[in-house]
């Protein structure tokens, strides 16, 4: 990962940033306040870094070069014009992803990365065709997902205003706010048009939850990962080497409604399961390709199941595919969301941040997953009413009262027997 001024990060542009580790670089005190001073040489700043990294070299069929001449042609007497000028810019690449956060927006994104923050617990997308602005999952124990809110739905306002044309940015001042207030979210699901009150409340966000459920086909580690941040690969470690102690005979990963985070969060992790074989390979615009495998460094070799959606977003589409591609996993559930595409993450030297797309990612067999998904080996969906009822009670997610896991316990007993019984063939060849 690179760490001067930038981090790189997987994850559906999100009212709850996915985390990222960024670092500001040493800036001499008389050159920073140059820059402060200097609303146009901010514009060019990051005109200049799009130029230098964007993944595709065609800057999605746009004169980038007339775009330069056209915004520094400009007088600027203000930083908020140039910040307005800069949105302007970026907004041409017609690329949700690539984004510019002002000094308040990038340091609720850097809060964000110490794992909490001060919301309604909405993760939150715009659509790259049509521009709306889509839940991607609400997390768990929150306002949003108290109150029923489920991944897919569209938010068509907030606290009454309409959001045509509202970029996720500033759906994220608008949600955000002091603990304890309200907001009001209208939600178009369908057909259906739905209101919802929610209080803001500050969250601590714990990424991994695990325990040992008692089957007929023995003990399973059943694991829930909600997001990839920055203590996310430290918790995994922790739980998988629990239920190693507590002798599970398999695994169940639940990664469903988990938008993403951490590149090398996702790689850590896949890297805990997997002993041999690739796991992702990047492509910026050069072709260049950046491949990440495996170091015969898996803490179990057990059976193993995981759960996915339309939430599974990003650095879990990386995980996912990993696992899947290496036979090493079998994935139960629906499609996931497909975001294929890495960030780089700056701080800029007014304080203000640029998150750029700089490359795609590749699942180990080659597959490009953007807009696509993933498709999960074995197809189970639950009905709106099912969602609901999880949602209102997330004490039932993982249990028989969960049909998903329901479906996933059942694929996993049949890996485990299958496995003990090629342990019980290669024993009576030995003999």
């Amino acid at each position: 990962m690179e760490m001067t001024k930038r981090g790189l990060v997987l994850g559906a542009t999100v009212i709850m940033v996915s985390a990222v580790a960024i670092a500001r670089a040493d800036i001499h005190p008389k050159v920073l306040a140059s820059f402060q001073d200097s609303p146009k040489e901010l514009v060019d700043e990051v005109w200049q870094i799009v130029d230098r990294n964007y993944v595709d070299a065609t800057f999605n069929q746009v004169d980038w070069d007339n775009v330069r001449d056209q915004y520094l042609s400009r007088q600027y007497t203000s930083k908020d014009e140039a910040y307005k000028a800069i949105r302007e810019m970026l907004e041409q690449l017609k690329d949700p992803y690539t984004r510019f956060m002002d000094p308040k927006e990038f340091q609720n994104m850097q809060i964000d990365t110490r794992g909490e923050l001060t919301g309604v617990g909405l993760q939150l997308a715009q659509d790259e065709e049509t521009k709306k602005l889509v839940v991607v999952a609400p997390i768990e124990e929150t306002p949003a997902f108290k109150a029923g809110i489920l991944a897919k739905d569209e938010i068509v306002k907030i606290d009454g205003k309409s959001t045509e044309g509202m970029d996720v940015n500033q759906a994220v001042q608008l949600i955000r706010g002091q603990a304890n207030s309200q907001v009001t979210l209208t939600i178009q699901r369908g057909k259906e048009v739905l209101e919802f009150r929610l209080i803001r409340a500050r969250i601590e966000i714990h990424p991994v939850r695990h325990a040992v459920r008692k089957t007929q086909s023995g003990n399973i580690g059943y694991i829930r990962l909600i997001q990839f941040s920055e203590n996310a690969a430290s918790e995994m470690r922790a739980a998988i080497q629990d239920l190693e102690k507590q002798k599970v005979d398999g695994y169940i990963l639940d990664l469903r409604s988990n938008p993403g985070g951490l590149l090398q969060a996702s790689i850590q992790i896949a890297r805990m399961w997997l002993e041999s074989g690739t796991i992702v390979s990047t492509v910026n615009r050069q072709g260049i390709t950046d491949k990440q495998s495996a170091n015969n460094g898996a803490l179990t070799k057990k059976p193993m199941v995981i759960l996915v959606d339309g939430g599974s977003a990003s650095a879990s589409e990386i995980l996912s595919g990993a696992l899947q591609d290496n036979k090493r996993a079998v994935l139960v559930g629906t499609k996931t969301f497909g975001k294929g595409l890495v960030q780089s993450v700056r701080g800029l030297n007014d304080g203000s941040g640029l998150a750029v797309t700089i490359a795609k990612y590749l699942t180990p067999s080659g597959r490009d997953i953007n807009k696509h998904g993933i498709d999960p080996d074995v197809v189970f969906e639950l009905s709106d009413e099912q969602k609901l009822a999880l949602r209102k009670d997330n004490t039932k997610i993982g249990t028989p009262d969960d049909p998903q896991y329901v479906k996933g316990l059942e694929v996993l007993r049949k890996e485990i027997v299958a496995k003990q019984g090629n342990r019980a063939e290669s024993a009576k060849q030995k003999r």
